[in-house]
């Protein structure tokens, strides 16, 4: 049975990531962390020098940029950029507050949106972001919006940065929340949004196996082949 595709869009810390995961393992897909492709993006230009500002600098750097995953320990993903493992640059603090405003630049958009058209072109992937099923891949078999209410996110995320001696706060997590989803929401090119044929999961009070389970429930009510 031909493998189909997962598309899974929303804002940040819904747990689209570990969902996303743990979704592909189980049906042994591939995963594809579309939100590591930006962070790759700002982490070249912080190396680089490139201000946000240098569009068309910035918009360079994604356009030669070598970048590609790779399973790493149990279950984990690694990525690379040229040979890089920059798995855990992608997660600092200036990285993730500028991955935003790159994803926002149409240019480096156009450059990403092709590359994560080329690694699902098969199927048999599961692949997470913020315009999977409306840009990327709007004939995804599957579609689902995962969300979870403001203050669980936030304190998803608090847990998490928490957990790595990060001093942030619940409430300036939210705060930083709510910009991005201005920003992603409100940006011209691919604004965060649920495609018209997505279903709607909030994940509140859920465990990532629950949601998987969902998802999958979704998958079959849809007729797909899920071996």
């Amino acid at each position: 049975m031909k493998p189909i595709t997962i598309a899974i869009d929303g804002p940040s810390g819904a747990g689209k990531s570990t969902v996303a995961r743990a979704l592909a393992s189980r049906l042994r897909y591939t995963y594809i962390d579309t939100g590591a492709m930006y962070r790759a993006a700002a982490l070249l230009g912080i190396e680089a020098g490139v201000p946000l500002e240098d569009e068309s600098g910035t918009i360079a750097l994604t356009e030669r940029m070598d970048l590609h995953f790779a399973p790493g320990d149990n279950g984990t993903q690694r990525v690379f950029i040229d040979g890089r493992d920059v798995t855990e640059a992608l997660r600092t603090a200036e990285v993730t507050r500028l991955s935003s405003p790159v994803s926002a630049i149409s240019g480096v958009r156009r450059v990403l949106v092709s590359l994560q058209k080329r690694m699902g072109a098969g199927g048999g992937v599961v692949m997470e972001g913020r315009d999977i099923g409306t840009v990327v891949f709007p004939n995804a078999e599957v579609k689902v919006f995962l969300t979870a209410s403001e203050e669980e996110r936030a304190l998803r995320r608090w847990r998490e940065r928490h957990s790595k001696g990060d001093n942030v706060t619940v409430e300036q997590i939210m705060q930083q929340q709510r910009e991005r989803d201005q920003r992603d929401s409100s940006r011209a090119d691919s604004p965060l949004a649920a495609a018209p044929d997505a279903i709607t999961v909030n994940s509140d009070g859920m465990t990532a196996d629950e949601v998987v389970d969902r998802i999958l429930a979704i998958a079959e009510e849809r007729g797909a082949a899920i071996s």
